[in-house]
């Protein structure tokens, strides 16, 4: 404001700009770069997710229980984030050898964050007084409401019948989903430091990957199982002859071409064709994708598909496969062939009590230069769309129509075109007679959702691996999210998409980047009655970045599979909740201070409604002793107030947010 005055003392008048502030006239923006290297994309956003959402609230957690909060690893972890947030490391806009080092800090932080996880897992697992359980199964909340769910994790488990169940006595609901025997290899690593005692050795073990169904897990807290012999608390999962999965929320059905047809249980609304994978080529390079001159489009919904239906009572998955035969590369793309075959396989899971789909598409590529996206039809027209981004949401147009206008005619200026004197082109036209740097195509970024909505109901797609999206149909009723884009170059010139000079090196090729071989891209898929923010999309896309954990405690896999330890007696109840969140701020961070002589915790809300201000109340399972709006450095700012074990933070405006210190 003081610098706005001094401009205004001295008689300058300076245009005010406002938005995003992405339309590339002057210089490149590079928008469509968030799709470069989709497999470092990938690791950057699942790391990430998984840090900020599990890890550091586990930690924190942990800390609460006695245990040291591990301040040097945690700090490692986020400098090799920050060294790959590095401008074109970010952005892979470098050379495969480079590349390379990327993938390896990005392998380093997920190997040190989830080798943590497993550490303080078992110490808090082992913290409990756990009686005479032969085995322990501790859920793990980070989130601070109270959850409930189904959760998947990969475990070894004796084989035959038993149950689960809670601190209370009532059997918990689990599924194997798949298993194999390794009962020789995991009892042979079993180290026994006190060879007289008797422990828990199964017959048979299991190494399985095993749906939990969770309930009432405290708000960011935990909630300890125990394993009774001979008892079964088991839902059988087999395969089903139906081609439709359920759960409370939705019905679908997979149709014979592969799409799905979902049926919204609270609103009634159909929504068929969904999930139709579209395939085109990448004539861009390592900093825009761009389409071929001559392209061809090859939707899945054109092959013949196979499909599979197994299902439990806690957990269904639908499998579908194509061959689709797609261009092998720009050459054949352009004279219209489709030689080469592209084997891809769609995972659609419905978890009991869910509100997101889970999917995954697993793509052996064969092809290069080439682009795979995934539609989902909201069955409305738009004009825009919600999407959220750093601390809040943003409502986009779904075409920058007076920017494409403006382009359109600065093309025709520099072609000889126009008509200069023509009443008919953009009153400003002259300003833009200069070729643009690129097209203002409107493929744009997101953080954790991209939804359609009216204020009756809409769908929402949440990405977990590239997070790029761009509204089409003739309605503009489809949201297309990238999956992958391959290419072989580093830079490439006239570009459809960006005309001119290449932006990187246009010798170097990055065989790489082609991505030949299996990859995995997941995301989720809900709908809901209302409005974005009635439909409570921000919270549900912030869960589903960050689910519960379980760890799995039992004496016989005291070895090489896990850590080896003395036997720990632990004394902490068998449920426990840290704080709970009410109101409808979002919580983006749970962690210790980073200064080791601040013994509190840091919470970062923020609003990420549409519309409106966001409430909170902390109220944590003790008297507070004090609390201090910080700043980001973690610098207090002012008292926070407090009301005896509550913390009341001020309401939040559109995209603000609040860093908060608390000591208990």
């Amino acid at each position: 404001e003081a610098t706005k005055r001094d401009i205004a003392e001295q008689g300058i008048e300076l245009e005010e700009v406002s938005g995003e502030l992405l339309t590339a006239k002057h210089m490149r923006i590079h928008r469509t770069i968030w799709s470069s290297r989709s497999d470092l994309k990938r690791l950057n956003t699942q790391i990430q997710n998984y840090v900020v959402n599990v890890l550091e609230p586990v930690l924190v957690l942990s800390q609460h229980l006695g245990n040291e909060y591990p301040h040097g690893a945690v700090e490692h972890i986020w400098k090799l984030l920050f060294e790959n947030a590095a401008h074109d490391s970010i952005g892979s806009c470098i050379a495969d050898a480079v590349n390379e080092d990327v993938y390896l800090r990005y392998k380093q932080a997920r190997d040190i964050a989830t080798s943590l996880v497993e550490l303080h897992g078992r110490l808090i697992a082992t913290s409990v007084d756990a009686g005479d359980a032969p085995m322990t199964f501790t859920v793990m909340n980070p989130y601070p409401k109270v959850r409930s769910g189904v959760v998947i994790k990969k475990m070894h488990i004796p084989g035959g019948d038993f149950a689960i169940v809670d601190a209370a006595g009532e059997p918990v609901a689990y599924s194997v989903l798949e298993s194999r025997d390794l009962t020789e290899y995991v009892l042979s690593q079993t180290i026994r430091l006190n060879p007289s005692a008797q422990i828990y050795l199964p017959e048979q073990v299991l190494e399985a990957t095993v749906a939990i169904e969770a309930h009432n897990v405290p708000a960011m807290g935990y909630a300890q199982y125990r394993l009774v012999p001979g008892k079964t608390s088991r839902e059988e999962f087999v395969p089903v002859a139906s081609k439709s999965i359920e759960n409370e929320f939705y019905a679908i059905t997979v149709n014979a071409d592969g799409s799905l047809n979902i049926t919204d249980k609270v609103t009634g609304h159909v929504y068929d064709h969904e999930a139709v994978l579209v395939e085109n080529g990448d004539a861009g390079d390592s900093f825009n994708y761009s389409p071929p001159a001559d392209d061809v489009v090859v939707r899945s919904d054109a092959f013949e598909a196979t499909s599979t239906i197994e299902a439990s009572a806690i957990y269904a998955r639908a499998t579908v496969e194509w061959t689709m035969m797609v261009p092998a590369d720009l050459d054949e793309r352009a004279q219209g062939g489709c030689s080469c075959a592209l084997p891809v396989r769609l995972t659609v899971c419905l978890r009991r009590g869910s509100r997101v789909i889970d999917l995954s598409v697993h793509v052996e590529n064969t092809a290069r230069s080439h682009r795979m996206c995934i539609l989902f039809d909201a069955d409305m027209a738009t004009k825009t769309n919600f999407a959220d981004q750093l601390f809040g949401s943003i409502e986009r147009d779904n075409v920058h129509e007076r920017d494409m206008a403006l382009y359109e005619a600065s093309l025709k200026a520099s072609e000889g075109e126009a008509d200069i004197e023509n009443d008919a082109l953009p009153a400003n036209w002259r300003q833009n007679m200069e070729a643009w740097q690129e097209m203002p195509v409107a493929i744009e970024p997101t953080q954790s959702y991209v939804a359609l909505a009216d204020e009756e109901r809409g769908v929402a797609v949440l990405p977990l691996a590239v997070r790029e999206y761009e509204i089409v149909g003739e309605r503009k009723n489809q949201i297309q999210l990238t999956l992958f884009r391959t290419y072989g170059f580093m830079g490439r010139e006239n570009l459809l998409y960006r005309p001119g000079r290449a932006s990187g090196e246009r010798t170097m090729e990055t065989p790489n980047a082609q991505l030949l071989g299996p990859a995995d891209y997941e995301l989720g898929f809900m709908t809901f009655a209302g409005s974005v923010d009635e439909g409570g999309v921000a919270e549900a896309a912030r869960l589903f970045d960050g689910e519960m954990e379980v760890y799995e405690y039992a004496e016989f896999l005291n070895g090489r599979l896990i850590f080896s330890e003395p036997p720990v007696v632990g004394e902490e109840p068998a449920e426990s909740s840290l704080f709970t969140l009410e109101g409808d701020a979002i919580v983006s961070a749970v962690k210790a201070a980073e200064d080791p002589a601040m013994s509190g915790i840091i919470v970062r809300l923020f609003n990420g409604r549409v519309s409106g201000d966001a409430t909170a109340k902390l109220v944590l399972d003790r008297p507070v002793k004090g609390a201090w709006v910080c700043d980001l450095r973690e610098r207090k700012v002012e008292p926070c107030p407090v009301e005896g074990c509550a913390v009341v933070p001020a309401e939040l405006g559109h995209c603000k947010f609040t860093t908060l210190y608390v000591e208990v």
